[in-house]
């Protein structure tokens, strides 16, 4: 079984710069998933497995919304790069570090198509990401699950391989669905969910939830959102009353002991002290890039 790690900087699907106002430039604040991505890779154990990197652009142009997805084209050049790398390595497992959401709706497809279907997906998170294009907002990465069931924008779905149905998708941690239509589309899917209590309880169910899913393999979707904002600020929400950091890791034990894990993805890490010192630093003698004096 060849397990690779993918790394997926990609930063266009969220619209994010008005939630972190400690950060003055709204092109740093975007690309902090950039930096994200790079520093859960250095923070990740090194496993020995292959890294790849799927070819993200970082310039900061003026962001236009096509068809009702921000920075759209952008998107399905990176999600065609993502794929071509996963069809020429052909992995039997992968672990994404992003990047913002969205960055799990490839390696979740193609694995979804490598097993014929027999693979569920829990996604743990403190939203749902099911909305669609032309909804009030545009950001990308909260169309990440609809995206992975085969719904939303044309010319990014033609580069996936497969889709998930709604019956084998399980919310974790979920607790912000900041629209009511959105809670009123998850009813209409059919998509089930845990709260963070619920989640932090026992596990019976969600043990009942993997027996009764019908699939023998699942992928894991861990947003850093889920977490309490009380214990850490890690991601872009913060929404309080989240999962703790044990509960998150409890669940991911829950599942490898009921299923076979074959995708693991950890998407939106914010690094907003980071970002603000990589500012200070960039503006110190010596280390000042001579291009910009």
């Amino acid at each position: 079984m060849k397990t690779i790690r993918l790394i997926y900087p990609q930063w266009q699907g969220g619209d994010i710069a008005r939630w972190i106002p400690e950060i003055g430039d709204p092109a740093e604040a975007a690309r902090g998933y950039c930096l994200g991505a790079r520093l859960l890779n250095v923070l990740a154990p090194d496993c020995g497995q292959e890294t790849y990197t799927v070819p993200v652009t970082t310039d900061f142009k003026p962001r236009q919304v096509l068809d009702g997805v921000l920075d759209r084209d952008d998107i399905a050049s990176q999600t065609r790069a993502a794929m071509d790398i996963l069809k020429v390595v052909a992995p039997d497992k992968i672990v994404t570090l992003g990047g913002e959401c969205s960055v799990s709706v490839v390696p979740f497809t193609y694995l979804a198509g490598k097993y014929e279907g027999d693979v569920a997906m829990v996604w743990i998170d403190a939203h749902p990401d099911i909305t669609l294009p032309g909804d009030v907002y545009a950001g990308y990465h909260a169309m990440a699950v609809t995206a992975c069931m085969g719904l939303g924008d044309r010319k990014i779905l033609a580069e996936l391989p497969a889709k998930f149905d709604p019956s084998r998708i399980l919310f974790v941690g979920l607790r912000d669905w900041e629209r009511d239509e959105i809670k009123a589309r998850q009813q209409q899917y059919g998509i089930r969910h845990l709260t963070p209590e619920e989640a932090a309880a026992d596990g019976d169910l969600l043990r009942e939830w993997l027996r009764l899913c019908g699939a023998s393999r699942v992928v894991v979707h861990f947003d850093m959102d889920v977490l309490d904002p009380a214990e850490i600020v890690a991601a872009v929400g913060v929404v309080p009353g989240g999962m703790k950091m044990e509960e998150v890791v409890r669940v991911m034990e829950i599942i490898a002991q009921e299923k076979e894990i074959v995708g693991l993805t950890v998407a939106e890490p914010m690094p907003r002290v980071a970002v603000r010192l990589r500012e200070m630093l960039a503006r110190l003698p010596l280390l000042q890039d001579s291009a910009s004096k």
